[in-house]
């Protein structure tokens, strides 16, 4: 917590981050504050100004905006509380990168040319095409190893023009930046200019776990970390779907890929066979109709389990010259596909009103109109509709 006051307060707009409408607010500075301003590939802090939520904190020249939905007073002297949990994780994630990026340059030569501290995960960039498995191996023991000799982390302030700043790792200044240089170091592994958070010795990042990389822009390569908590919170996870999956599959862990394997073989066979039996099943069920001595002018035929071609044999089967057939698949309260076939003439009239009427899309060709439907249950409309115009044309269609 720290003391301050308010200096003034400005209504202004927020764009949420993840899109959406703006929400209005206000936009607020204060003499001085604990809460750091996004920057330098950090997001920025979280916290209270009294019992008024901070929503988002910016860097504008040397102040720090602060953005909240209620107005505060000017003058007024205020109680500044941080967000203790994610500062924490910024600064376990931030001083792991610093460590991360110093220790790939020394060892490999890769230089970090960007990073990112993601919600979930945090990302280096890394000027160089590829990194084996080896190396990414190799730079993890090395980080961990500096984490347990416990080596300090410090901040010192260097003047504009000092030039010891000249030695300092650094990828510039921005434009807009005023007052002292800020250096992070940690004791014999780097220097850095840096205005982001950190720890104040590498015992307090706990691990840091390289997750691997990923391709790049620019024929560079990202490699993905986690640090300290994060490791503990994505053990966890892992732990418990590793639960989930021992109870699901009645095996132990180091079978679960092989389980995994033969369902997905039982899967594909079942799919195969069931397959086989729609197209069976379609045959018959057209034999069937061919078979009656009095055969009707509209065929009709919902079932909740098929596809287009189910529907197609059925068609095939069944010979669209003198009959229309109105064919349907899917669940009765969710989305399906159908089927129109019959007469071209006829065809091309109705195919686009049964589609009306079932709140969906199609298309066709040469006597078949077919598509998807999102109102399967408006299907009774649709046979009222060709029953209509069969009963209003001759027996011949």
């Amino acid at each position: 917590q720290f003391a301050t006051r308010v200096v003034s307060c400005q209504a202004a707009e927020l764009r949420p981050e993840g899109g959406g409408e703006p929400l209005r607010g206000f936009e607020v500075v204060l003499e001085d504050t604990i809460l750091f301003p996004e920057g330098g590939g950090q997001p920025d802090d979280r916290g209270l100004i009294g019992d008024v939520p901070v929503l988002r904190v910016t860097r504008r020249g040397s102040e720090a905006v602060h953005f909240v939905e209620a107005p505060l007073e000017p003058g007024a002297e205020v109680l500044l509380s941080l967000d203790w949990d994610r500062r924490f994780d910024h600064m376990q994630q931030h001083s792991g990168q610093h460590l991360i990026t110093a220790i790939a340059e020394q060892m490999f030569g890769f230089k970090t040319t960007s990073w990112e501290l993601g919600r979930q995960r945090s990302v280096i960039e890394l000027d160089t095409p590829s990194m084996t498995t080896e190396q990414i191996e190799t730079l993890e023991r090395s980080v961990n190893k500096k984490i347990r000799e416990r080596v300090p982390v410090t901040v010192r302030e260097l003047a504009a023009d000092d030039p010891e700043i000249e030695t300092v790792r650094s990828r510039g200044l921005p434009d807009d930046h005023v007052g002292p240089v800020r250096v992070v170091d940690i004791t014999g592994v780097d220097s850095n200019m840096c205005c982001g958070t950190h720890v104040s010795n590498l015992s307090d990042l706990q691990v840091i776990k390289l997750l691997g990389t990923e391709k790049a822009k620019r024929n560079k390569t990202n490699l993905v970390f986690l640090a300290g908590n994060r490791v503990l919170k994505s053990l966890e996870q892992s732990h418990s779907i590793e639960k989930a999956l021992t109870s699901l599959l009645k095996t132990g862990p180091g079978e679960h890929a092989e389980a995994v394997k033969k369902l997905q073989s039982s899967v594909k066979l079942l799919q195969k066979n069931n397959l086989n039996l729609l197209r069976d099943l379609a045959v018959l069920i057209a034999r069937d109709f061919k078979s009656k001595a009095a055969q009707s002018q509209l065929f009709v035929l919902h079932r909740k389990e098929g596809d287009s071609e189910f529907m197609n044999i059925i068609a095939n089967e069944v010979g669209t010259e003198e009959t229309l057939l109105f064919l349907t698949v899917g669940d009765e309260k969710e989305a399906g596909l159908f089927l129109l076939a019959g007469p071209v003439e006829a065809v091309e009239n109705l195919g686009p009103r049964v589609a009306e009427l079932l709140g969906g899309k199609g298309a066709g060709k040469r006597g078949r109109f077919q598509g998807k439907a999102t109102k399967m249950s408006h299907r009774g409309e649709a046979q009222a509709l060709l029953q209509e115009f069969i009963s209003q044309r001759s027996p011949e269609m």
